[in-house]
Parts: C-alpha cells; sequence; structure tokens
C-alpha cells in the first residue's frame, strides 16, 4: 500500500468514526472496504470490540500516540468499520461476546497478548468435575466456550456451584472406591458447597442428573431447564415434599436471576428475525436492518442498503431483502418480527407486528440502528459536499413553510435599549444557510422616543427594505423575527400594507424561561411543526442568537462611548489624543481644572494648554461681581 493510498484508507475510516455516536454498543473492523452501495460482508470481520461511548473508544486506535505494536498491527489491516448501538454497557458486553463467538475474529485474540480465551471443561470421569481451563483434551471431557469474558465465565461457573454443586476436589474417584469406603470428605463438604457422592451422600444417578442440567446451563438453554425446575418444585409441594420443593425453589430462583443479567434481549425470546426499513430522505434508497435474536441474546446486527429501481414500495424491499439475507445467514427463525403487516407471507416462518412488550423493544432497537446508519451516511456525504447539507436543510424548511422558492437569503431583526435610552437595531443575513457577515446590517433608532419595540422594529424594517428597493439590491427569500405574532404582524404590516412587498415572514417565540420552543408562519400565525431536536430548528435557534448577540453588542459599544464622554470632549480644538494626554498627566478632570496654565503647557504645550485654562476659567465660570 502506497502513502497516498494510506492516507485516503485513514481518511475514509476517519470519517466513519466521526460521525459515530456517543452511545453504548459493539463496533466490528473489517479487512475488506465495502464499495458504495455494498452491503458490508460478515466473513471479513477481523476485530469485533465493545465500548460505553462507541465514538470516544473506536477514535482512541487512530491516536499517533498509540504506541502497542500489536493495536498498530490490526489498524493497519482495518478497511472499514460497522457498528451496533445497543442501550446499556451490559448488552454491549453481551453482543461483543456473542459477535465473536459467532465469527471468531482473528485479532481479538492476538490483541489479548497471545493468551487463549478460558473454556469451561465438563470432565469424563465417574462423578465429573466442571472448572475453568485454557488447555483443550477432549479426549478428557467436554468444553465449552471459549469465553472472551472472564467475569461472565465465572458468573456461569458460580451458578453451577451454587445450584448443582458438583465436586471440587481432584481425587480420582470411582464406583469401587465409593462401594468400599475409600475415601474421606473434605472441607468442601462441611461447607456445604458438595453433596458427599465420595461417601455415597448423593448417588451416582441424582449427581447425572445435575451434571446434564449443568451442561444445559453451559449450552445457554436456561429456559427450559428453568420451566423443568419450577414444574418439578411444584410437583414437590403437591406431594407434600417441603424440604425438596424449597431446595428446588432456591435453584430456581439463582438460575432465574442469572438469566436476568446475563441476556441482552430478553430469556421471553427464542429464536426469531426482526426487520425494519428506513427510507432516506427522496426515497432513493432504503436501509433495512436485520437482528437474530437466539436464546433471548443478539448474535446477528447488520443494517444493508438496497436502491430502488422501480420506486418500489417499503413492503416490496422487505420481501426481497428478508429472504435474501436469512438464506445469507442461514437463519431458521419461525418467527419474523417486522414494523407492519405484509401481504405476502414465508413459505418456512411467520410474521409478527409486536404492539408492546419485550419483541416491540427489539423492533424499536433495530430501527434505531437503521436510523443511526442512515444518518452516517448522510454525514459521510455531507463532508465531501458540504453544499448538500445546506441545501438539503433549505429544502426542508421550504417544505416546513410551504414556500415557493428556496430560502436562499433570511434576514433576522433585533431591538436593543435599555429603557430607551441608546435604542439601536441590528439586521443580519443568512445565504445558503450560512451566515455572510458582510451584509450585516446596524442601525440607530431616530424617530422613536422612550421604549417601543414595535415602532423601533418597523422603523428598521422600513429604512432596510426602502432602501434595498431604491438600489434595487435583491430583496430577502424569508424574514424571520425575533420574536411570536406581535413582531411578525408589525413587520407585515411594513413589509405588505405599506411597502407592498411579498416577503414571507416567520417568528421564532421564547418560552417563559426565555428558550425557543415555536416557530410560527402564516396570517395569523400557527405553529409549524418541527421538533426541538432537528437540524434545522438548530440552525433557525443559531439565527436568532446570531441576531441578538450582534443587536447587544452594537448597543453595548454605544453605551461605552456615552460612559468615556468627558467635559474634555466639549472643547473646541481639544481631540482625543490630547484628551487622553490630559488625563494620563492628571488623571481626573478635576485635577485639570485646579491645573496652572504651565503645568498645563509641560503635558500638552502652550497653545493646547491655553486652550483649556481659558475654557475652566472663563468668566461665566468666575464669582459674580456684586453691583
Amino acid at each position: 500500500m502506497t502513502k497516498e493510498e494510506n492516507e485516503a484508507r485513514l481518511a475514509y475510516l476517519k470519517n466513519i468514526v466521526l460521525n459515530m455516536p456517543q452511545k453504548p454498543g459493539s463496533y466490528q473492523y473489517y479487512d475488506k472496504r465495502r464499495e458504495p452501495g455494498e452491503n458490508p460482508d460478515p466473513a471479513h470481520i477481523i476485530y469485533v470490540g465493545k465500548a460505553k461511548h462507541l465514538k470516544n473508544r473506536v477514535s482512541s486506535y487512530f491516536h499517533k500516540e498509540v504506541d502497542r505494536y500489536k493495536t498498530k498491527v490490526l489498524v493497519s489491516k482495518i478497511q472499514d468499520i460497522t457498528y451496533t448501538v445497543v442501550n446499556t454497557e451490559e448488552d454491549a458486553l453481551l453482543l461483543e461476546n456473542a459477535l465473536i463467538k459467532r465469527y471468531n475474529p482473528r485479532y481479538n485474540v492476538l490483541l489479548k497478548d497471545g493468551k487463549t480465551y478460558p473454556s469451561i471443561c465438563v470432565t469424563n470421569e465417574f462423578f465429573p468435575r466442571i472448572f475453568k481451563t485454557r488447555t483443550i483434551n477432549k479426549k478428557t471431557g467436554t468444553y465449552f466456550g471459549p469465553y472472551p469474558h472472564i467475569t461472565a465465565m465465572y458468573n456461569v461457573l458460580d451458578l453451577i456451584n451454587k445450584v448443582f454443586k458438583p465436586r471440587r476436589c481432584h481425587q480420582p474417584i470411582t464406583r469401587e472406591g465409593v462401594a468400599l469406603g475409600r475415601y474421606k470428605t473434605c472441607l468442601e463438604y462441611h461447607l456445604h458447597n458438595c453433596e458427599g457422592c465420595c461417601i455415597g451422600k448423593q448417588s451416582w444417578d441424582e449427581y447425572q442428573e445435575n451434571i446434564r442440567e449443568a451442561k444445559e446451563v453451559l449450552k445457554g438453554n436456561t429456559r427450559e431447564l428453568s420451566q423443568h425446575l419450577y414444574e418439578e418444585m411444584m410437583a414437590a409441594a403437591k406431594d407434600l415434599r417441603f424440604e425438596e420443593a424449597d431446595a428446588l425453589k432456591i435453584r430456581y430462583q439463582l438460575l432465574q436471576e442469572f438469566v436476568a443479567k446475563s441476556e441482552v434481549v430478553s430469556h421471553t425470546i427464542n429464536d426469531v428475525d426482526v426487520f425494519t426499513i428506513i427510507d432516506d430522505d427522496h426515497r432513493n434508497n432504503a436501509y433495512i436492518n436485520y437482528i437474530h435474536v437466539k436464546n433471548g441474546t443478539i448474535n446477528q446486527s447488520f443494517t444493508y442498503e438496497y436502491r430502488r429501481k422501480l420506486d418500489e414500495s417499503d413492503e416490496d424491499l422487505l420481501m426481497l431483502a428478508i429472504p435474501e439475507i436469512r438464506e445469507r445467514f442461514a437463519s431458521k427463525a419461525k418467527e419474523v418480527i417486522v414494523p407492519f403487516e405484509m401481504e405476502w407471507q414465508l413459505p418456512d416462518a411467520a410474521f409478527f407486528v409486536p404492539q408492546r412488550g419485550d419483541k416491540k423493544h427489539l423492533l424499536e432497537l433495530s430501527e434505531m440502528n437503521g436510523k443511526q446508519y442512515k444518518f452516517d451516511r448522510l454525514k459521510q456525504a455531507e463532508k465531501l459536499n458540504p453544499e448538500q447539507k445546506q441545501t438539503r436543510l433549505m429544502k426542508e424548511l421550504q417544505t416546513k413553510l410551504g414556500l415557493d422558492k428556496l430560502p436562499y437569503q433570511i434576514e433576522c431583526f433585533d431591538n436593543s435599549n435599555i429603557s430607551g435610552t441608546d435604542a439601536v437595531a441590528g439586521c443580519i443575513v443568512y445565504k445558503g444557510m450560512k451566515p455572510s457577515r458582510k451584509d450585516y446590517r446596524k442601525y440607530n433608532i431616530k424617530t422613536v422616543v422612550g421604549p417601543d419595540d414595535y415602532a423601533s422594529m418597523q422603523e428598521v424594517v422600513r429604512r432596510r427594505y426602502t432602501r434595498m428597493q431604491a438600489e434595487g439590491t435583491p430583496l430577502p427569500d424569508l424574514i424571520i423575527t425575533d420574536g411570536g405574532r406581535g413582531q411578525m404582524e408589525v413587520v407585515r404590516e411594513v413589509v405588505e400594507d405599506e411597502l407592498h412587498l411579498h416577503i414571507p415572514i416567520a417568528g421564532l417565540a421564547k418560552d417563559d424561561r426565555h428558550r425557543t420552543n415555536e416557530l410560527l408562519f402564516g396570517f395569523p400565525p400557527v405553529v409549524v411543526g418541527l421538533k426541538a431536536d432537528s437540524e434545522l430548528f438548530r440552525v433557525l435557534t443559531q439565527i436568532q442568537d446570531e441576531v441578538h448577540r450582534y443587536a447587544i453588542t452594537f448597543h453595548r459599544d454605544k453605551r461605552s462611548k456615552h460612559a468615556l464622554h468627558s467635559e474634555l470632549d466639549d472643547i473646541t480644538g481639544i481631540g482625543p489624543k490630547t484628551r487622553d494626554a490630559l488625563l494620563k498627566a492628571f488623571k481626573s478632570v478635576k485635577r485639570i481644572k485646579g491645573a496652572t496654565l504651565d503645568q498645563l503647557a509641560t503635558a500638552i504645550g502652550p497653545s493646547k494648554a491655553n486652550t483649556v485654562y481659558r475654557h475652566f476659567q472663563q468668566p461665566t465660570n468666575a464669582p459674580q461681581r456684586k453691583e
């Protein structure tokens, strides 16, 4: 790979990372890059990881200060990145575990300093033992795993030891030895961690049944075992075998607690496929998310992009994608969860549209991943072509307000004064959804006396558009007022009734906490349906904040000039430099008034000193002589 190719590869990957969300989830690295419109190939997954905050975690791989050799090797192999968003950190951990078991990515082992993941062994002994090991020898027992997360493995072992109590000693126990009484109980028996199979306190049949059930737990078949224990517990209670029922109850409760902590989705969901479809803004492409759940755990999650060729409906695309994706992943699930009723049916499965509960939650999780994928694709495209984003926002605003043309030039006004003093106004201009600062204008209010915001707004709007008409300057496509219905009406009176212009007028209203919460349009004004967390609403709020900042800054500057005004500014022939020299030499106007002519001349020269001295010593300031 040449230097240029590597730089292009890193730029592509960093662009993906830049648009990742700050949410928990699992990320997947590939050694083959997708072509535009191509779906990711699970066969090329080389690493699976988990993250509390996806963007932070994945970006850390591409920091220059990363000095671990094996991490550098991995990063050099990455050609593409996908990820799956979940709701909690625990879900991210379990999803990562499931995906690693599913795909066995080679770098997940290499990045663990060459160590193999531990497994759980059930030996082939007369009384089998259950323990963790990193050495695999299939002649000595049955192995379950490997377990990428040590904590998860210990949780399973802890459950098995509490519920089924397999022996923990290492002595080789035989049938003949038990019959001849050759063994003695160890400390584990006295601690109630073992039922004493070595001395005949627990029969071989009972011990083997416990081992069989422990294997079911290791296989992940906790639901069936839980139901079996429940039925045994109820039967024992019915037959008045209360001690046995109580022991079974303890096992059942421990198993339920384990299931509740270890399943990503829900232990009520067995083997299902989940599909959702999200359209792009122009219905050219559709993003179909697929999630597969087995034994309550997500072990597949991918989003695929389909391009519409004949304006197919969402149902048409789903019916095309579902069999294809199920065949690709060899899914045999008999239940397929979809977001809406389907006209067609699958030959080997049934569609189901959930309305509530865990399956509804699973559908929402799939939809969330589809929307995130769509958002990522949009951000990647807009990063390559920034004008695409601006055009999209203008089209969205045009649609929301029902405008005849794109609102390319938007102007917004705001007033600023304190009790009517130093009244000013500002006008800012946005072109293509970006500020055009060279077109900003400041206005001193000339015809309004006192604090009258409506009259001030009308004066500024009248001056602004009268001049633009006279000069032939292009008029704006949209006017936004920093206020609600009242501000919109006074602007309309000037623009439409006086100047006979046809410019759409919108208003941004604030709530009781002075936070923007409504976009108003039309006469009489009505609230436009726009989500407060949408990108368009954020841009409109940015416009409102910008005009407020601009007007406030102008007003503050004007007040500052007045605050700095002194009696020296009223002396004819004395400019700012002389004024500053006097203040520097004498510190205050009072001291300047009391200075002698020679003292003043030392600071500013004889000529200007004489002017200042005569101003403060003129006859009108001297005591009047009595007649």
